[in-house]
């Protein structure tokens, strides 16, 4: 889908024109995908406009930063600030958020440290990531061929450009079988992801996710939903989980900044429990919109209002 053009966009420190906001042909990020960045959502809640776990995201932005030695002149203060600047100077009530780290032109060559950095802040407006109607109806998804990446390849909890090309393999595989997602294993054949969302399946009451080690971005949306399973007494467990229990689970949901939590009613064409959104995920569900619309007192530290 095409981006929705916004008015300006926080590059280096300063606004310009979204179509001024431009870089070199011949930057490092464009020969060798060195970027790191974030996605992030702004709710147009019922006390006001409030970005989603905004120090966390901006936390792991300086996590990733840090792992691909990018050392930046903003601290996390800053680049918060400069966020929410930018939703008030493009007048969004809600929207996307994609703060980027990139190395830009500079030199050429593998070694990236002689090419300056460059900080980017847009948003725009969007809507939900794999349809409106699938918060309710749930999505089809197939277990991919192409695994995550392999332990000490690319760090997996950095969220860099560079793993991005896994998921798009994975994504375009899936699109072309007539899916909305795929589900890469990792090395091992455990459940890993999909291509930009974490998982959670549900059998017998209690919730899995897999565990960090399985080659896993360590999302906000997931960390929010386990804090939101505690909240309501439900059993979750972070662990290796086999890929027939995709299968066999009763019910099955991605999480993410832009699935949000999303059920998912069949893989490789077999029907997730009944085939429809089930009743622990609309419970997950229905208190998560309820904290992001401001409907909910719990966890008043995950709104930052603009």
């Amino acid at each position: 889908m095409p981006i929705p053009k916004s008015q300006k966009i926080w590059f280096n420190g300063h606004f310009v024109p979204w179509d001024d906001a431009k870089i070199h042909v011949l930057s490092h990020v464009v020969n060798y995908g060195s970027a790191v960045f974030e996605g992030i959502r702004c709710y147009h809640t019922v006390k006001g406009s409030a970005v989603f776990c905004l120090d966390k995201h901006v936390e792991r932005l300086l996590n990733s930063a840090k792992l691909y030695r990018m050392e930046i002149p903003y601290s996390a203060e800053d680049l918060c600030q400069a966020i929410l600047d930018t939703i008030r100077e493009n007048e969004l009530k809600e929207c996307y958020i994609r703060p980027i780290i990139l190395r830009g032109y500079g030199e050429i060559g593998v070694n990236p440290l002689g090419c300056p950095l460059e900080v980017v802040i847009a948003v725009w407006e969007w809507g939900q990531y794999l349809g409106k109607e699938s918060l309710e109806q749930g999505v089809d998804v197939c277990v991919s061929s192409w695994n995550r990446i392999a332990p000490n390849t690319l760090p997996t909890l950095a969220k860099a450009g560079a793993n991005y090309m896994n998921s798009q393999l994975i994504k375009m595989e899936a699109m072309q079988g007539g899916y909305s997602e795929g589900i890469a294993l990792d090395t091992a054949g455990y459940v890993s992801e999909g291509s930009g969302e974490n998982i959670f399946v549900i059998k017998e009451g209690v919730v899995l996710t897999p565990a960090l080690a399985s080659s896993v971005l360590p999302g906000i949306t997931r960390h929010a939903v386990i804090e939101i399973c505690r909240d309501l007494d439900i059993e979750v467990r972070e662990q290796g989980i086999a890929r027939e229990l995709l299968y066999l689970a009763d019910e099955l949901f991605f999480t993410g900044t832009a699935a949000e939590v999303t059920p998912i009613r069949s893989v490789d064409k077999i029907s997730v429990g009944s085939g429809r959104r089930g009743p622990v995920t609309a419970r997950i569900q229905q208190r998560f919109f309820q904290i992001v619309e401001g409907k909910s007192d719990d966890h008043p530290d995950w709104l930052a209002f603009v």
